[in-house]
Order: structure tokens, then C-alpha cells, then sequence
């Protein structure tokens, strides 16, 4: 992993405007409000939180996916820079080939209309990137092979397959381009534990291999506990924490943090569970409430919390925090 950051966001913020009624206002959803992150190239950087904390959005604020309000984000890598809050259709079309997604859903995200060959190669014709279709099947089998899966396999249509072999061929897809940019959005969600296993192990393999940075966006703490080397949670639109896997894990500091850790089920029988039961639920990202916006479900909310946003700070060891309390709770358990 390298200190250099492929992907650098300072300010970045994802606003919608949404419609107003005959007796409503027009409002604004700020799905992404005012995000610094860095992503070193080259890691396993996961990103996690409640439903509706923007996650998603942010994932694809950083492959030019949604519009970006506000804010400067940077793509970096060896041969190339991009401005993304800037770029210009030539530019798009080339940042394509760099930055990819792996849907979460392998039964959604595949045409029922095309074979799988035709599935894996449509990225390579679309931007131009092989000259004749058999450099383009030369393309497809080498990838393919890089994803276990078989040459009958590309012969075959989706129907044909399991949700672990669509995921392995939408992965093909993403790669096919020979990205330095992954975000995987969810990407084993919908698989069963024990194919869950197999595919995390395969985006493993060809990381090491391909040199690739994955953003790993998950609600599901425990694989992301097996899989990232780096960690940021997200609410309502905000960083609230990010640090180093093992870091995060053994000393969190948000409250908000603790409160999803202490959450994650045990393997052990005899162990009782703790987890920390949040009253309430997040607030609407159209009426954000001032100050944190964790302060309306955090049990050590003072009047400061009410009224003054805490900014990202520095702790220790890559490890930022976004709350005015947290030196005096370092060692306090969010209560039940």
C-alpha cells in the first residue's frame, strides 16, 4: 500500500435539489455534506454505516457517477491526474477505463439478453479500447480466466449461473479495463455466507495481483473487519471516524462508532451479547439538525453537541474523529 492517495476529497459535498409541492418548499437532500478523505493507492479501504448515510453517493461522487455540488476531488495515479469535479467528456471517457463499480445485486446487474462473453466485453467496445473482436476475445478469456471462470462459461447466458458466478462475472466486467479503481458497493450482500467467503477472497487475489484500490462500501461489520486495512463511518452525509482496521476495532472513539461495533455477533456460544441500542433513527438528510448530527441519538450529547459541528480530528495513527467529546470517553461504553 502506497502513503499516496489515488483518490483525495477535501469539501466534497453531493447535493439534490428536490421538487417542491403546491404548499411545500422546493428542498435540498444533502446526501454527501462537506467529506475530507484520502484513499491511499493500493488499499482496502472500507466504508460503513446505516442505511441512508450516504455511502453509496459517495462512491460514485468518486467515479464521476452523480454530480458534485462542492468541494475539490482528486484521482491520482502513476500516469495520469483528474480534477472530477471538472472534467470534461474526453477526460470522462478515459477516467472510465481507470475507475469501476461492482454492482451489489448479480441477478439485477446482468442482461438476461447477452452472453456472458458479450457481458465482459461490452466495456472494451464501448470506450474503444480493442481495435478487433479477436483482440477483444483475447481480452475477455484473460480476465475471465483472472476470475475462475471457465471458457464454456462465456458461451452461456446469466439464467445459466448462481448468484457467486454472476458476481465473478460482473466482477470480469469491472476489471476487464484494466481499472486502478474499484468501488464495490455491497458486493457480497446478496450471496450466501459461504459464497461470500470465495468472492472476498477472489477481489483479495486480484488486488494483489492487478495492483488494484478498492473502495469496499458494506453495513456488514465483520467482513469488513477480515478484509480492510483502513475503515471510515459515515452518518447522514458525514465522516464521524476513520483509522487503520485494527485501530478502529480494539479503540473506536465516536460514540456513534461503538454503538455499530458493539452490534457485531459473536461466534462464540457462550457469549453474551451487549449490543447498544440506539434510540431514534437518522435523521432526514433534507433537515439535517444543527451542530452533530449524531447529537439527537447520542446519549453524551451537551449543549456544544446542539450547536457546534465538530470538525474531523486528528488523534493518533491515521486515526481522525469527529466529536468534541471524545477524549473524555475513551473509555466509556455507549449505555443501553
Amino acid at each position: 500500500m502506497s502513503d499516496q492517495p489515488i483518490i483525495s476529497a477535501n469539501g466534497l459535498s453531493v447535493h439534490f435539489a428536490l421538487r417542491g409541492g403546491m404548499f411545500t418548499p422546493k428542498q435540498v437532500l444533502k446526501a454527501v455534506d462537506n467529506v475530507n478523505l484520502e484513499i491511499p493507492k493500493g488499499s482496502f479501504f472500507g466504508l460503513v454505516g446505516e442505511s441512508g448515510s450516504g455511502k453509496t453517493t459517495l462512491g460514485r461522487a468518486f467515479l464521476k457517477a452523480v454530480p458534485i455540488s462542492l468541494g475539490d476531488v482528486t484521482y491520482t495515479d502513476d500516469k495520469v491526474q483528474f480534477d472530477l469535479a471538472n472534467l470534461g467528456k474526453v477526460e470522462l471517457k478515459d477516467y472510465r477505463k481507470r475507475a469501476q463499480l461492482i454492482f451489489q445485486d448479480p441477478y439485477a446487474a446482468l442482461s438476461p439478453r447477452m452472453t456472458v462473453r458479450d457481458i465482459i466485453a461490452e466495456p472494451l467496445e464501448v470506450m474503444g479500447i480493442t481495435k478487433t473482436r479477436e483482440e477483444t476475445d483475447e481480452r475477455v478469456r484473460e480476465i475471465a480466466a483472472k476470475c475462475r471462470l471457465n471458457l464454456e462459461h462465456l458461451r452461456r447466458f446469466p439464467h445459466a449461473f448462481s448468484g457467486g458466478q454472476r458476481q465473478r462475472i460482473s466482477i470480469a466486467r469491472a476489471l476487464v479495463s484494466n481499472p486502478q479503481f474499484v468501488v464495490a458497493d455491497e458486493s457480497v450482500a446478496a450471496l450466501d455466507v459461504s459464497i461470500q467467503a470465495d468472492i472476498l477472497n477472489l477481489l483479495k487475489a486480484l488486488q494483489d495481483e492487478l495492483g488494484l484500490t478498492y473502495l469496499f462500501i458494506s453495513h456488514d461489520l465483520s467482513v469488513v473487519a477480515h478484509i480492510c486495512d483502513h475503515v471510515a463511518v459515515m452518518y447522514l452525509g458525514r465522516l464521524v471516524e476513520t483509522a487503520p482496521t485494527r485501530e478502529l476495532f480494539s479503540a473506536p472513539r465516536h460514540p456513534y462508532t461503538k454503538a455499530l461495533l458493539s452490534a457485531i455477533p459473536s461466534l462464540e456460544p457462550d457469549h453474551k451479547g451487549n449490543a447498544q441500542k440506539l434510540e431514534g433513527e437518522i435523521p432526514s438528510p433534507t433537515n439535517p439538525p444543527p451542530g452533530c448530527k449524531f447529537h439527537t441519538r447520542c446519549p453524551f450529547a451537551i449543549d456544544i453537541c446542539r450547536t457546534q459541528e465538530p470538525a474531523l480530528e486528528h488523534s493518533s495513527n491515521e486515526h481522525d474523529v469527529a466529536c468534541h467529546r471524545w477524549k473524555e470517553l475513551m473509555d466509556e461504553p455507549v449505555p443501553a
